[in-house]
């Protein structure tokens, strides 16, 4: 397995693995367009791909000029329990720490394997908040 940057021509594979684990899609405003301005911004997508060259995972993160987002984390569901998880995020942790920014991350409260892994590598959980969001504005 190798971790690697995002290329454009990975958007197919990314777009299957997000709806496959239940990450995103287009009903979530993910788009290659979206992608490739968040890169811009200072953000990165972390790939993580298979010997045969199969996209396994990916580490999708945001930098909104204070914090380091890290989202659209997620592994095929074949390939969860093999270390990949762990070593995707030791490099998306890696890259907030070269960066010089804190990182931050959502998870769902039921997703106990995530939430074991990354207290394990240092994230704490801010029990005096709750996340709301706006998906939409054409209602």
């Amino acid at each position: 397995m190798v971790i690697r940057d995002y290329k454009p021509e990975d958007y197919p594979a990314i777009t299957d693995l997000w709806l496959k684990t239940g990450l995103g899609g287009a009903h979530r405003g993910d788009n290659k367009q979206i992608i490739e301005k968040s890169i811009k911004m200072g953000g990165k997508l972390l790939i993580a791909e298979g010997e045969d060259k199969r996209l396994l995972a990916t580490s999708w993160m945001t930098f909104d000029g204070r914090r380091i987002h890290l989202h659209h984390f997620g592994v095929l569901p074949a390939f969860q329990g093999r270390g990949i998880g762990r070593k995707l995020t030791m490099e998306s942790i890696k890259f907030a720490k070269n960066k010089g920014f804190q990182i931050k991350l959502e998870v769902h409260k039921t997703n106990t394997e995530a939430i074991k892994l990354y207290t394990q590598l240092g994230f704490s959980y801010l029990d005096d908040y709750l996340v709301y969001i706006v998906r939409s504005y054409d209602d």
